[in-house]
């Protein structure tokens, strides 16, 4: 670790959404390498209004803690769909699988956890029903 801490506004990392073809639909800025943090992932995803992300994923050993900053939608977790306003947090443990959708104003996370290279499964066309 470089310093004792590390101080960085999240809008000001890239966003690796338009690198995958996922523009249209998201943002996702992973600012793990960005704060130099070691162990531990951070983000900020924003999902358009109306729009599902680009594909589901699920980590092997990784829990993660989602906080909605702003606006409203839902996110299934596995067969639940759960429906979610601002500052609702919800823990997924490992194994689950999870995919994020926004509502009429779009959904704006912040999604901390430990971090474990590689672990990680992307899976598109999960959740393709209502």
């Amino acid at each position: 670790m470089a310093s004792a801490y590390t101080h960085k506004k999240l809008t000001e990392v890239d966003d690796s959404a338009p690198k995958f073809g996922f523009e249209e639909l998201q943002e996702a800025r992973f600012a793990t390498k960005d704060l130099d943090a070691e162990d531990t992932g951070v983000s900020l995803m924003r999902v358009k209004p109306g729009k599902r992300q680009g594909f589901a994923h699920k980590h092997d050993d990784a829990e993660e803690v989602y906080v909605v900053m702003r606006g409203s939608g839902r996110v299934k977790l596995d067969d639940d769909i759960l429906e979610l306003t601002e500052l609702d947090a919800i823990r997924v443990s490992p194994g689950v699988i999870r995919q994020f959708e926004g509502g009429p104003d779009g959904l704006e996370l912040i999604a901390v956890g430990a971090r474990h290279d590689g672990d990680g499964e992307i899976l598109p066309g999960w959740w393709s029903e209502d």
